[in-house]
């Protein structure tokens, strides 16, 4: 297994991080072929999606969040910034992990998918995730 832990600066307000270009990096870098790439965020307040980015899917996903899981006082988890504890809801909507099939060394993505991290933590800036590539046998 190929593994590798990259950073991306998610900043401080909720964001959708389109990280395709980094799994497209990843799997060039150590020359994949087929199988089957993990992407997986470490943190118990953020997720991976598989979604249309750029048409204003990526708002509408957080905006939809936003109604879900308000970032009001209700929380029980009641630490950090205010509404903390809906990020640590989140990852069961949004799962921390995403497997992606790879043929000829790039993911089988349909035309409009992308990776994207799901972060509504403003409290962290910088977020790690592991990209793991396991062959095809």
């Amino acid at each position: 297994m190929n593994t590798e832990v990259i950073s991306v600066a998610t900043g401080s307000k909720e964001a959708v991080h389109d990280i395709t270009g980094e799994c497209l990096r990843f799997l060039r870098d150590i020359g994949a072929s087929d199988g089957l790439l993990n992407v997986f965020v470490p943190h118990a307040t953020a997720g991976i999606a598989i979604i249309e980015l750029g048409a204003g899917s990526d708002e509408d996903l957080l905006s939809a969040l936003s109604e879900l899981l308000p970032a009001d006082d209700r929380w029980i988890h009641a630490h950090g910034s205010r509404g903390h504890g809906r990020s640590h809801v989140m990852p069961a909507l949004i799962p921390p992990h995403a497997t992606i099939p790879v043929i000829g060394g790039k993911p089988a993505l349909g035309t409009w998918q992308s990776v994207a991290l799901v972060d509504l933590n403003v409290d962290n800036v910088v977020r790690k995730v592991r990209l793991s590539f396991i062959t095809g046998g």
